[in-house]
């Protein structure tokens, strides 16, 4: 059975990049590192890329009751990381991370955890992205391809990582356990 998904297209989702589903392989999964989907939905809007007109944002955000919606198809190139987006499809969990002050070199710690109603829509998704897109194989978390590193924003001299998603509590034994995607990490692609 496939998991109920709401369609929320992005404003600007006819002019990111069109591709051919065949060539998506690889899952990468995030937490928005915001406190609900109506800040992670103003952000997604949020227009950054000025020549293309188009913002940053996941294909798929899941709510922590488990709600699921689609905001870019999987068509459609979405910016979620960098080097990785052509390929790849991001599923964004609602999730604090280290909001709201994502850089500060005392704040890099991400203490919530992930509810099981998100994981189960999660899991579900997997499966039915499985089904529908036959060259999928691969998940990967978010900081496991973009391992930049950026100043803190409290002391300059200190680096701290860029992208720690989907973080330290995130079940991935569960998850693994539920898919049969391989996880794999940017030395792998």
């Amino acid at each position: 059975m496939s998991p109920e998904i709401t369609q929320r297209p992005l404003s600007y989702v006819q002019r990111l990049e069109k591709r051919s589903t065949r060539d998506i392989h690889l899952v990468v999964i995030h937490c928005t590192e915001l406190p609900d989907l109506a800040t992670a939905r103003d952000r997604g809007e949020e227009i950054v890329h000025l020549e293309s007109q188009t913002g940053n944002s996941g294909h798929y955000y899941i709510d922590r009751d488990g709600s699921t919606s689609q905001w870019v198809p999987p068509d459609r190139v979405a910016h979620h990381v960098r080097s990785f987006n052509t390929h790849s499809l991001g599923v964004e969990l609602i999730n604090t991370g280290r909001y709201p002050d994502w850089f500060h070199s005392g704040r890099q710690q991400m203490t919530e955890t992930y509810p099981e109603a998100q994981v189960h829509a999660l899991t579900s998704l997997l499966d039915h992205l499985v089904k529908d897109l036959p060259g999928l194989d691969a998940i990967a978390a978010h900081a496991d391809l973009d391992t930049a590193l950026v100043a803190s924003s409290d002391k300059p001299g200190i680096m701290v990582r860029r992208k720690l998603d989907p973080g330290p509590l995130f079940p991935w034994g569960d998850v693994l356990e539920q898919t049969i995607l391989k996880r794999v990490t940017a030395e792998d692609l």
